[in-house]
Order: structure tokens, then C-alpha cells, then sequence
């Protein structure tokens, strides 16, 4: 438990084919199901300070309190996503601590020395995300969540979700 930030929820997964990596993560670890978003649509994102245009795809399932996040950038605006394949390849690339009062916990986090690499938002106020440059060996990055809105309910739902899954449907289609 972090004194910071709470508990880890999430480990994030920067993948170069996130349809193997699905695949990889039901078939073999037998995680899931993954709901998939194949192309995320945020409201705004900048990478150290400055607004980039990143595409990406992200798929979410569960293994227990854990959220498991497999991420695939589709362009090559700039991004930690970007940033970590360049340097480290495939792989764990943040952990994520959700909190229902982001902005105090983004104040905090500032105050106490941390610097914003990229941040964005996802369906409205209450879908804030920030990730924090780290120094240290590659998936120490972390991420901070709003959970107080839509994006909260959805991530219960997959909680929820996984506790019965049986195998089958393993990936989830979200959207269009």
C-alpha cells in the first residue's frame, strides 16, 4: 500500500498486437474476459505538456482486485506508450491507483515532487488520468485514475464479470 496513492488497482500492458495479447492473456494465463475498445476516443491528451493526437486500443479484464490494461498505440504521436516500446519493448508500463477525489490526489502528487509525463480525459471531468515520470526499471510508471464517474461503474462491471467467467466469449467488443 502505497501512503500516497492507496493500492495498486491496475498494471498496464504496452503491447504491439493487442488481439495477441488477448489471446496470450485468456488462452494461456486463462484471464478474462477483456472487454475491448479498439479505438478510444479521449477529450483531450497531452504528452509533457503539450496536446498529441495518440490513437490507441485498450482492452481491461480482471484477475481478482487487479485490473489487468493491455495497450496498443495505432499512430506515433508522442506518448509514454510510445516511449516505453522505443526503450523497453512490449510489457508492463504503469501501475494505476484509482481514486474517487482526483484532484486532491493530483495536488498531492505534485506537491510532493512527481511530474506529469502525459495526462488526458475519457467521457467528461470524472475520466481525468495522469501518468508520472519515474525513474527505475521499466513499469514503474504511475498512473492516477478518476473513478468517480462512468468510467468507475465500468471498471466494477468488469470486477464483477470476471468473478463467474467461465472461458468462454473471451473478448468483448465496446463500441462501435
Amino acid at each position: 500500500m502505497s501512503t500516497l496513492f492507496g493500492k495498486i488497482c491496475q498494471n498496464g500492458y504496452v503491447v504491439r498486437d493487442i488481439e495477441q495479447a488477448m489471446k496470450f492473456w485468456t488462452e494461456v494465463q486463462r484471464v478474462g474476459p477483456f472487454f475491448y475498445i479498439p479505438s478510444v476516443k479521449t477529450d483531450w491528451f497531452r504528452y509533457r505538456g503539450k496536446d498529441s493526437p495518440v490513437e490507441m486500443s485498450i482492452a481491461l479484464a480482471n484477475s481478482g482486485d487487479l485490473q489487468i490494461e493491455l495497450i496498443q498505440q495505432r499512430n506515433d504521436a508522442p506518448s509514454m506508450y510510445r516511449d516505453h516500446l522505443a526503450a523497453h519493448g512490449e510489457g508492463l508500463q504503469h501501475m494505476s491507483y484509482w481514486s474517487t477525489d482526483y484532484q486532491s490526489l493530483y495536488d498531492r502528487a505534485i506537491a510532493a515532487g512527481f511530474v506529469v509525463g502525459h495526462e488526458g480525459q475519457i467521457g467528461g471531468e470524472k475520466g481525468r488520468f495522469a501518468y508520472f515520470e519515474t525513474t527505475g526499471h521499466p513499469g514503474t510508471v504511475i498512473e492516477i485514475s478518476d473513478v468517480s464517474g462512468g468510467k468507475g461503474r465500468f471498471f466494477q462491471h468488469i470486477r464483477k464479470v470476471a468473478e463467474t467467467w467461465d472461458g468462454s466469449d473471451p473478448v468483448r467488443l465496446v463500441g462501435p
